[in-house]
């Protein structure tokens, strides 16, 4: 790979791991973004850069774990405004777990986020193309790659234990993250296995490496927590 290249994209996840560090920050110290209110409609168009994006994706988790969501574009009428079109600002690979709604936790509506949704947030071929639809077509300028933790997919692959039906299938996408965690602990595999789908989605998709490089879109990664509502940043 180009060594321009290179450098470009480790500056691209330094700079969406600095953005994540300091939406989380905010969080801690308990100041939600005071962007939106309840009575503001949030328009995706707005949003033109990856870094605009990440910032407010990440603004969202912060107003949501202070519990001063706002619900934009979640009225009937942004459902109809919506209707002959779509211009996600974001696009989220996220676990399947019941447990984990992208669009609460991040606090978005109707036509804000291009959601993909799998055990174990896997990278599977009909997923990058689902993604390149929406980073490409649709114009999402940030893909957040997103575990949780206490997933059951990445337990259930530590463990190895014989599953019925087509459960073990889930097994060979998470196991290059359980082979390179030396202690096999749960939520460490949970954040390698971000990082390890992260970058197979870089290597994978020539659509998704092309956006990154003309700085249309940067791949972030982070790790929800059930218990907190927080989305802590990984560094992809």
């Amino acid at each position: 790979m180009n060594t321009d290249n290179q450098t470009e994209t480790g500056v691209s996840r330094r700079r969406a791991l600095g953005l994540l560090a300091l939406s989380g920050a905010a969080v801690a110290v308990g100041a939600a973004p005071a962007t939106l209110h309840a009575a503001d409609v949030f328009d995706p168009a707005s949003i033109t850069t990856p870094e605009q994006a990440l910032a407010e994706l990440m603004a969202g988790n912060a107003r949501f774990v202070a519990g001063r969501t706002v619900g934009p574009n979640r009225s009937m009428a942004r459902l109809k405004e919506v209707v002959p079109t779509q211009r996600p600002f974001a696009a989220v690979l996220s676990c399947a777990d019941s447990r984990v709604p992208p669009e609460i936790l991040f606090d978005q509506g109707f036509g804000d986020v291009f959601v993909c949704r799998a055990a174990g947030n896997i990278v599977t071929p009909e997923l990058i193309g689902s993604l390149e639809f929406g980073t490409l077509v649709l114009g999402s300028k940030v893909l957040m790659v997103m575990g949780h933790t206490g997933c059951g997919a990445v337990k259930a692959t530590i463990a190895g234990d014989a599953v019925p039906g087509q459960i073990s299938t889930l097994y060979r996408h998470i196991q290059p993250a359980v082979d390179r965690v030396a202690s096999r602990e749960l939520e460490a595999v949970t954040r390698e296995n971000v990082r390890v789908q992260a970058r197979l989605l870089r290597t994978s998709s020539p659509v998704v490496a092309q956006l990154v490089r003309d700085k249309k879109l940067v791949v972030a990664g982070g790790v929800y927590d059930l218990a907190t509502g927080r989305v802590t940043a990984v560094e992809v």
